[in-house]
């Protein structure tokens, strides 16, 4: 990663920036879902939460929201902005959560892409991540928006 690329904790104040970088990055948004402002905030307060952003000269560039329930931890919203991709902000974000999840004590590391995201299957696949392809998953919704 490049020197003049800074990782920092995400503030709340972010969170206008972010959701221009994952619909920059092809993300999908769900405002009125999981990734409303109010949600994110709350997942902050409790405390399993380590979001990290990438900057440029203030500039957000890159984020990964990495979460934890005590026994195993997931890395998920990981998204570099088209323009910066293949620098190394991608590994570098990654290795900061599983460095913070590791000073929780989370030694598993988790994360779920949709199968048709082959960029972001090759990128965990090169970081070390294996595809358990005798898991099936299974999701209630209590809301088509989450």
């Amino acid at each position: 990663m490049q020197a003049s690329i800074k990782l920092r904790k995400f503030s709340i104040d972010d969170f206008d920036d972010i959701v221009n970088l994952w619909n920059a990055s092809g993300l999908p948004y769900r405002p009125k879902g999981r990734d409303r402002k109010e949600k994110i905030a709350k997942e902050i307060e409790n405390g399993n939460a380590i979001f990290i952003v990438a900057e440029e000269s203030s500039n957000i560039v890159g984020v990964v929201f990495g979460t934890h329930d005590g026994r195993k931890g997931w890395v998920n919203r990981l998204a570099v902005h088209p323009n910066y991709r293949h620098r190394g902000i991608a590994t570098s974000l990654v290795s900061e959560v599983e460095k913070c999840l590791l000073n929780h004590g989370i030694e598993i590391m988790t994360c779920l892409i949709e199968k048709d995201n082959l960029d972001s299957q090759a990128v965990f696949a090169k970081l070390g991540f294996k595809e358990w392809k005798d898991i099936v998953y299974f999701s209630k919704r209590m809301n088509p928006n989450v």
